[in-house]
């Protein structure tokens, strides 16, 4: 079995960070043999030394753990996420990628975060490009850790209204033509984050997904190994 956590958003309180390490444990304590994290599992994961919280320290240990039991991490980046292919955090996971891709009882899964689906969404485009590029990376190493964070949460206050705007009404017909092109590529099934709302639709041969967001509902997915899915709570 595989359990599959979008959008923990860990990181918005102080100490809030247990209910989703109570829940990884739980996946693997049920059965799971492997874990992906699909995206803004922190609010802001900036992987530099400068930017680690308690709360990373704790969830990098417990990826340690997991792992050590034989369930690796696969770290699906969202938009929240900074720089962490490369970084000095990469070597705690199984792989750190924008795509994840496996086969399950005869099915070719896909996940992706799904932040750069809606093309109206122009407000994010720009401070995803802005900040997330070799310059920007670079600056971490010279700007003070309070400045970064001030700069990020600025930004985010920013981008508050627009992010809501475009997620109070899902790109329906985006996330059609998105999940088409790959299932013309040989995927059955395509799962994805970012919107925060539990949706799914057949098209055809294939489905897409959206999972609940962990930080809203305390649920995550199970793949089985048959290819079935189903929604776990973390109190079940």
């Amino acid at each position: 079995m595989r359990a599959v956590f979008a959008d923990c958003h860990v990181g918005r309180r102080l100490d809030d960070e247990g209910p989703f390490l109570e829940a990884l444990e739980k996946a693997a304590d049920r059965g799971a043999r492997s874990i992906s994290l699909l995206g803004d599992i922190f609010h802001f994961f900036i992987a530099h030394p400068k930017f680690e919280t308690v709360a990373i320290r704790r969830f990098l240990d417990t990826v340690d753990r997991l792992a050590a039991r034989g369930v690796p991490v696969t770290y699906v980046e969202g938009n929240r996420d900074f720089f962490l292919r490369g970084s000095y955090v990469e070597h705690h996971f199984r792989e750190v990628c924008d795509e994840e891709t496996f086969d399950v009882g005869g099915r070719r899964f896909l996940l992706a975060h799904g932040d750069l689906l809606n093309e109206a969404d122009v407000p994010y485009r720009f401070w995803r490009a802005l900040s997330k590029n070799p310059i920007a990376r670079a600056s971490l190493s010279v700007i003070p850790k309070k400045m970064g964070n001030r700069l990020v949460w600025k930004t985010e206050a920013r981008l508050y209204k627009s992010n809501f705007k475009h997620k109070t009404r899902l790109p329906v017909e985006m996330i059609r033509r998105f999940a088409l092109s790959r299932f013309a590529q040989g995927f059955d099934r395509i799962l994805l984050g970012h919107f925060h709302k539990s949706w799914a639709e057949d098209l055809g041969k294939g489905r897409v997904e959206i999972l609940p967001a962990f930080v809203d509902d305390r649920r995550w997915m199970e793949i089985a190994d048959d290819g079935s899915t189903s929604l776990v709570s973390l109190g079940a």
